[in-house]
């Protein structure tokens, strides 16, 4: 709790930057951005407790079969960033992530159809990240590289919904079948770093960006969730950037 406070208070105080007019403020930009999100590794999520990780979508492969690849996808959002001088930015963005995989239990199938217990997985996050950078060559120069980092806000929402089979000990040779909709939401807090290069074309400012952020969110316990109990909000985004300067 202590940590997720502290982290606010940054976002509050670099959004203060961005939102309060200064005087040496050498010019102001909206930006846009789209691209692609790919998640933390399934090798690198969660904590490590008796060996094993405490990371949901590490758990559900126990007894899920779902191509993890399958949550890379599509981020985009906007930005809002304010010159500090000559070689600062502050600025302040809203993105938007969402994807669906299907899962089909890996160790039974209904025995009535003969047909994937099948379900599916769904993550969405929303990060509003408050972001400080560095430009070395200025904003002047006719290739911006830049640097920086800060911190975000993340919301999210996970769920699992369709049809699962009971693994309630003993599990019979033929275990139950039921019908359900699993669903775990909130915000996390957690560290942004980036680095890019703007172009930049009279008032217009197209470019590339790579965006890494960390955090990680708590579950619902049993009933709602029985295995996994955090969800790993990190990744790496990868993006084309479109500024308008004014």
């Amino acid at each position: 709790m202590r940590r997720q406070v502290l982290s606010l208070a940054a976002v509050i105080l670099t959004a203060g930057f961005v939102l309060t007019p200064s005087a040496s403020a050498q010019q102001q930009s909206v930006n846009f951005f789209v691209g692609g999100f790919v998640p933390t590794p399934l090798d690198a999520r969660g904590d490590i407790t008796a060996g094993q990780s405490n990371d949901v979508l590490v758990r559900d492969r126990d007894f899920f079969s779902f191509p993890f690849d399958r949550f890379h996808g599509p981020t985009f959002g906007g930005e809002y960033l304010i010159g500090l001088g000559d070689f600062f930015d502050a600025g302040a963005s809203i993105g938007f992530y969402q994807q669906s995989v299907p899962a089909a239990d890996r160790n039974f199938f209904d025995t009535t159809t003969g047909a994937s217990i099948a379900s599916e997985l769904k993550l969405r996050i929303v990060p509003f990240t408050a972001t400080f950078r560095y430009l070395p060559l200025g904003h002047r120069a006719p290739v911006v590289p830049y640097v920086g980092g800060g911190v975000g806000i993340y919301g999210w929402r996970y769920s699992e919904s369709g049809s699962f089979v009971d693994y309630t000990p003993p599990v019979p040779k033929n275990p139950p079948i039921f019908n359900g909709t699993f669903v775990g939401s909130g915000s996390a807090t957690g560290p942004v770093v980036l680095g890019g290069v703007k172009f930049p074309m009279g008032p217009l400012e197209p470019g590339f960006e790579v965006r890494w952020q960390k955090a990680q969110a708590n579950l619902p316990g049993p009933p709602t969730f029985e295995s996994g109990r955090v969800i790993d909000l990190g990744g790496l985004n990868y993006l084309f950037t479109f500024g308008i300067r004014f």
